[in-house]
Order: structure tokens, then C-alpha cells, then sequence
């Protein structure tokens, strides 16, 4: 459990408020400055004699300090292994603490040096770090041992968190910690040699979250409970960009409960002695909504508005920053356009939810001392720099204490910090250092929140002699997620990277002579943001679905197909990972009977991940059964938590494909919860099988590289089974 903020965060002083505000506003004041020192400005965060990444108790427990929210995917595990393995320590000894905010100590070094957790990174930016970490306190246990003993360091070894010298000397690390603590870490500790590694890659890395999240005892959010605190609830627009007009709140203060009803820039919100009380008061308000500068139109309306400009019927704005954009081209590009096209197909996919376990929640204190946050924060950076302009003080003396939280799927970290900010406003409104609870409804976040993108593909490809991919045109129509994004980041002015990843830097674009692929970006009036894998939950669809068509049309086996071009491509991992899941899935023999194979292989995050579903049609829709996936995803830390992701990601994926549908008619989201969101249930879930392609390069992601690719073997196999490709999703219609 994380310690309470006020034993290691201190109000920033008068001196500070004046340098960092002068520095964000373009003073020279200081210069030198990296922007995580400047946004860590204020924080009062201590740091031990070990770094910021480790801690030692006199009963022998390590604790290692996590950068990285833990909300369903079991990276703490896998962080504290990597620190323990360099350490030596005994892994039943080791325990995880979330870390503060405070980017300047905990930045994620694949987002800019900002505190977040996203984008599969949260191994892969920790591994030098926490293996440095850990090799470093190691050479201090020893240097000191080796004094306190009078015997050359180089005599003594580490061994599942015992110091010990050939004389018989030994000793633990809660009895040398002192000791220790006074030596110099060294700038530049040896690391461990893999081969040597004893803990990483072993089955003996399992959840240290296990127990808590069993018993009831993890803390969440919605567990917080703080003396004299209030909760509230937001009434919000139905339509998006919808403002409150007028309300009338007679009815809802006479609530029994109900404390306080308040208008916020996006909503109104009821403050209440209980969440019963608050919901009952939101019930009550009567709000008039000014609509005239929300989005009007249905989502089919949105869609019709995307295939118009693919087909071209609607010409595209004629400038760079609103118009097509080059992803890939090569050759010319007029030739893909012309000539005899084998396939030629466009693809659809609606608006999804994140769907969450746990809905949007936050507590916050204004007033009477710093600002303090307590919730699931994905991305403390993000919600500090958004609170800061609220409660006009510097961000690093915005405490935010991290607790577990119940999924996010991306949803929990946006430009905005939406239900962030609107606990925060809340709680300023209150003011006093009362501590406010907002409290998100299923019912809000399906219909107010964010969501993954509606998107349009069309694609067309001519093939050469022998069926193989001579040029390929791609059109992509699709809303921007980071059209909101601060300055300086990816997609900035240029190509939306989340919008094309996936197919940009394709193995099957690579080998393809001519290509003439573009993205359009069109403005829609709903919120849209990273769902889990991002732009892959719709490229990986159609570039393996389109390439199984390739193959059937070429008269090719599908896998031999593919191995042909990531032969041509020098795609080695593609190949590795295809072959591996071909094997242990049988290809080459027949399916059992009633079943049919289809396979597919995408690269996200860094991983390569092949997969090869069995699936039969069942009261005219698909029913998956065995799920066999190879993933190249670097050293593994976990196997066992690899697995786990990769079940967890092909059945969220599967689950989006199947049944995902976000739908709007005159601008109002018809889904409210699971009733009319459906989603996997478990007597749906295939089996999962998963193989891991031994590696030495550094880990990659496994948090989102699962997701993408179920969904086009899925519909491969209803490719082989009725001869017709699938070119909308979800494939079970409402």
C-alpha cells in the first residue's frame, strides 16, 4: 500500500510558484531545465540512500517502487523481477510500492520523460533502469559486507538475498542496510550476464497482487474512504459539445443528502453524503442543454462522411494540414490506381468502449494545503499539468497518490484528465481541503466518454505473375486521436502515427513495388482515443485479412503465402513467430471436424505475435475454440504473465470484433451498459494457447500485442469456410 502523501510531499514555497511559472511561460529563468524537472517543480518527494527505486527494511524485505500503475496487467510483477534478479534477493521478500508523482524521478523514458503508463512501455523503458538499480544496491551490500568483515569484495557473493564469504561470514540485507546506506552507489554497476539469470524467465515470477486483489484487501479508488468526505455526480450533455443552458435544481437539494449542486464547463454536478444521495439528486435536476455546437450527426451519417472522401465523391480539403497524407509510397503512384485489381475491398469499423470493470472515479482535496489526488492514475504527468491550471500552483506540488485500478484499455489517460478535472473543479468549488469523491456510473462513461475511432479502409491491389502483391492503394479515413495532443508530440501538423501503425512499415508494403497508401484525418465532433493496441485494432484487420484474400485468390495456402513475403521482406521475427504457431497448431493437418483454421501476424510494440484460430459457425455466427499464439516479445521476464496477456488480449480483441459497437442516432450514444454493449462472456472465450520464441534482445510489449490480431484470424477462418471476406465489424450484429 502506498504511504500517505503527506510524509513525503511539502507545499512548494513562494520562490518556486514564481521560477516555474516563469519557465512556462518562455522566461530564460531556467534555462538548462529538462521538462520533467519543470514539471517535478514543487514536489517534495524524498529520496532514499538506494535511489528512487528501491527500499530496504531490518526484517529483510526489498521493496521495489513502481513507476507504473498496476490495472489488471500484472506489470509489477515483472518491474520488481527485473530489480530482484540483479539484486539477488529472495523473491518471497520482495514486495511493490507505487511510486508518487513525480516525472522527474519516475519519468517513462518512451514518452518523453513524462509519468505514465501506455503504449505496452512499462517493461521495456524500465529494464536498464531497474536492472541498474538493482546491480547498484547490490555493490553497495557487498562493498559494505566487505568492509565490515575485512575480507576483498570480490570474495563474497549474493545468493537469494544472502551476503555471504567463503570464511563462513554471512548475512541478510536488513542486517547490513545501515551499513550499506553509507557507501557511494557506483555510477556504472556490472550487469548480470542472461545466461546467469536465476529469477527472469522463470515460472517463479508470479503476481505479488494475487492475494490482495482475492481478499478484498487492494485498495481501488472507489475503497477510499477519508473523514468528512463528500461524493458527486455529473450530469452531462447527451449530445458531445453540448453546454448546460439553464438548470433548475429545486428538486434535487431536496434530496435528503444532497449538500451542494454546481455547473461545471461540462456538466452539473450534485454533491452529496453518499453516492445513493448524489445519484438520487442527479436524477432529480432538471437541465436544459444548449446544442448548438454539438455533434448532431449518427454514426452512420460519420461513416457515410468517411467513404465519400476514400471514394473520392467528397473532394478532401487542399491543404497539407487537413488534407491526404503519404504514409508509404514508392513507384509510381498512378499504377496503383490502374490495372486489373484482384482484391479490392473496403472495411468499416464502428465507434468502441473501453467498457472498464471499474468506471471513471477520483477523489480530490483543494484548499487548506496542497492539492492532493487519490485514484487510478495512468498518466500522473497528465493530470498533474491539468490540475495545476485549476488550482493555479506547480505541478510537481500536485500530490497524486496511485492506487490499483480496474482496467483502463487507454481509457484512464487522456489530454484532457476529463473526470480528473472534473473532481478537481468540484473539490475547489468545496474548497476547505474537504475531500470530494466523484463517482462515474457505467451509464456515464458509455455515453460520455471516450472512445476507440470509427474507421474507413479501402483497399486496392494488382498481383504480379505469380499472385504476389505489384501495387497496392490504401486510403484511411479516420478521426485523429492526437489532434488534442500537447506540442511536439508524434503526429503533430504530420501523419496521425496512431492512425497508420500497422500498416505503415508493413512487410507486405515493403515488398510491394508500387504503393500509394494515405490517411485523411476528418474533424467529428466525438471524443475519440487509444483503445487497446490503438491503430493496430484496425490495420492488423486489414492487412491480414486482405492478404489471406491475396492468397486465395493466388491459389496459395495461406501461411506458405506469408512465408514467402516475410522471406522477401527479411521479416525474420514474422517468420519465426508464423512458423512457431503453424507447428503447435497443427497446420498441416487437418482441423477436427466441424472446425476450420485461420491464421494471422502483426507486429505492435515492439512484439511480433502469430495466431492461428479454430473456429465453426454456430447458429449462423462464429464460435471460436482453440486460439494457439507464438509471440516474439524480446526476453521474456514472466511466461506465466505473458500468457496471461496474451489471453487477456485475445479476448478483449476477440470480444471488439465479435460484438463491439458503439452507435449514435442525432448525435445521442445509444449503448448505455452491458445490456446493449455486449461483450464476451466467459462461456465464449476460446482457449488460449501461448509459445514464446526464446529472445535475448530487450523485452517488448505484451500488454497490447494480443489484441489485434484475433480478430483477422477470425475472420480468415470464415474466409476458408465461406469463400467471402468479412468487411465490418463486430461480425454478430445487435
Amino acid at each position: 500500500m502506498n504511504k500517505p502523501m503527506t510524509s513525503i510531499v511539502a507545499a512548494p514555497s513562494r520562490r518556486d510558484v514564481l521560477a516555474v511559472g516563469a519557465t512556462l511561460a518562455g522566461s530564460s529563468l531556467l534555462v538548462g531545465c529538462s521538462l520533467p524537472e519543470v514539471l517535478s517543480a514543487g514536489s517534495k518527494v524524498e529520496v532514499g540512500a538506494f535511489g528512487p527505486f528501491l527500499k530496504f527494511a531490518t526484517d529483510g524485505t526489498v521493496t521495489v517502487v513502481s513507476k507504473h500503475i498496476e490495472f489488471g496487467q500484472g506489470n509489477h510483477a515483472g518491474l520488481a523481477a527485473i530489480a530482484a534478479e540483479e539484486l539477488d534477493a529472495d523473491w518471497t521478500k520482495v514486495k511493490v510500492e507505487q511510486a508518487p508523482a513525480n516525472a522527474k524521478l519516475y519519468g517513462n523514458t518512451i514518452m518523453g520523460g513524462t509519468q505514465g503508463t501506455g503504449g505496452s512501455s512499462a517493461i521495456a523503458n524500465s529494464w536498464t533502469q531497474l536492472r541498474t538499480a538493482g546491480a547498484a544496491a547490490r555493490a553497495m551490500f557487498v562493498s559494505a559486507a566487505a568492509t565490515k568483515w575485512g575480507v576483498p569484495a570480490g570474495e563474497i557473493t549474493v545468493t537469494n538475498g544472502v551476503i555471504a564469504h567463503a570464511s563462513g561470514k554471512q548475512a541478510g540485507f536488513g542486517e547490513l542496510v545501515a551499513d550499506a546506506a553509507k557507501v557511494a552507489p557506483p555510477e556504472a554497476p556490472k550487469l548480470k550476464d542472461p545466461k546467469t539469470f536465476t529469477l527472469i524467465g522463470t515460472d517463479r515470477v508470479r503476481r505479488k497482487d494475487s492475494a490482495a486483489k482475492s481478499n478484498g484487501t487492494a485498495r481501488y479508488t472507489q475503497d477510499v474512504r477519508l473523514p468528512d468526505m463528500l461524493v458527486a455526480m455529473v450530469a452531462h450533455p447527451p449530445k458531445f459539445g453540448g453546454k448546460v443552458k439553464s438548470f433548475d435544481a429545486t428538486e434535487a437539494k431536496k434530496v435528503a443528502g444532497v449538500t451542494a449542486v454546481y455547473e461545471l464547463p461540462t456538466g452539473v454536478a450534485v454533491v452529496a453524503n453518499s453516492t445513493w444521495a448524489a445519484k438520487q439528486g442527479r436524477d432529480a435536476l432538471k437541465v436544459e442543454w444548449d446544442d448548438s455546437k454539438a455533434e448532431q450527426r449518427s454514426s452512420a451519417q460519420i461513416l457515410a462522411t468517411f467513404k465519400d472522401l476514400a471514394s473520392g465523391k467528397t473532394p478532401a480539403p487542399d491543404d497539407k494540414k487537413s488534407g491526404w497524407k503519404a504514409f508509404d509510397s514508392k513507384g509510381d503512384a498512378a499504377k496503383a490506381s490502374a490495372g486489373t485489381a484482384v482484391v479490392e475491398v473496403a472495411y468499416d469499423f464502428p465507434y468502441l468502449a473501453h467498457a472498464t470493470m471499474e468506471p471513471m472515479n477520483c477523489v480530490a482535496i483543494v484548499g487548506n494545503g496542497p492539492t492532493k489526488l487519490i485514484f487510478g492514475s495512468q498518466h500522473p504527468t497528465l493530470d498533474q499539468i491539468n490540475t495545476e491550471g485549476i488550482v493555479m500552483s506547480l505541478p510537481g506540488a500536485i500530490q497524486i497518490e496511485t492506487v490499483f485500478a480496474g482496467g483502463s484499455f487507454g481509457r484512464r489517460a487522456n489530454f484532457q484528465s476529463d473526470y480528473v478535472t472534473e473532481c478537481v473543479r468540484i473539490a475547489k468549488k468545496v474548497g476547505k481541503g474537504r475531500p470530494v469523491k466523484l463517482v462515474w456510473a457505467r451509464e456515464d462513461d458509455m455515453r460520455a466518454g471516450y472512445y476507440r475511432p470509427l474507421t474507413h479502409h479501402a483497399v486496392r491491389v494488382t498481383t504480379d505473375a505469380e499472385g504476389y502483391p505489384a501495387t497496392w492503394r490504401h486510403r484511411i479515413v479516420t478521426q485523429s486521436i492526437m489532434k488534442g495532443a500537447p506540442p511536439g508530440s508524434p503526429g503533430g501538423g504530420g501523419v496521425d502515427a496512431t492512425a497508420v501503425e500497422g500498416a505503415q512499415g508493413s512487410p507486405y508494403l515493403k515488398v510491394t513495388p508500387v504503393v500509394d497508401a494515405q490517411v485523411i484525418t476528418p474533424d467529428a465532433g466525438v471524443p475519440v482515443l487509444w483503445w487497446r493496441s490503438v491503430g493496430a485494432t484496425h490495420t492488423a484487420y486489414v492487412m491480414e485479412h486482405t492478404i489471406d484474400q491475396l492468397a486465395k485468390a493466388a491459389g496459395k495456402d495461406p501461411v506458405d503465402y506469408r512465408r514467402t513475403l516475410y522471406a522477401k521482406a527479411g521479416a525474420g521475427r514474422h517468420l519465426a513467430v508464423l512458423n512457431l504457431a503453424a507447428e503447435k497448431a497443427g497446420w498441416a493437418t487437418p482441423a477436427p471436424d466441424g472446425w476450420t483454421r485461420g491464421v494471422a501476424v502483426h507486429e505492435s510494440f515492439g512484439s511480433v505475435v502469430a495466431q492461428v484460430a479454430e473456429v465453426k459457425i454456430v447458429d449462423g455466427a462464429p464460435k471460436v475454440g482453440r486460439v494457439v499464439t507464438a509471440i516474439d516479445c524480446g526476453t521474456a521476464i514472466s511466461p506465466d504473465q505473458i500468457a496471461a496477456q496474451m489471453e487477456g488480449g485475445t479476448c478483449y480483441g476477440l470480444s471488439g470484433a465479435m460484438f463491439g459497437e458503439v452507435t449514435m442516432t442525432g448525435g445521442v450514444v445509444d449503448q448505455q451498459n452491458f445490456d446493449t454493449y455486449r461483450v464476451l462472456r466467459n462461456s465464449e472465450a476460446p482457449t488460449v494457447e501461448t509459445y514464446i520464441v526464446p529472445s535475448t534482445n530487450p523485452p517488448s510489449g505484451v500488454g497490447e500485442p494480443g489484441t489485434p490480431v484475433i480478430g483477422p484470424a477470425v475472420a480468415n477462418a470464415l474466409l476458408a469456410i465461406t469463400g467471402k471476406p468479412t468487411l465490418s465489424q463486430p461480425f454478430v450484429k445487435a
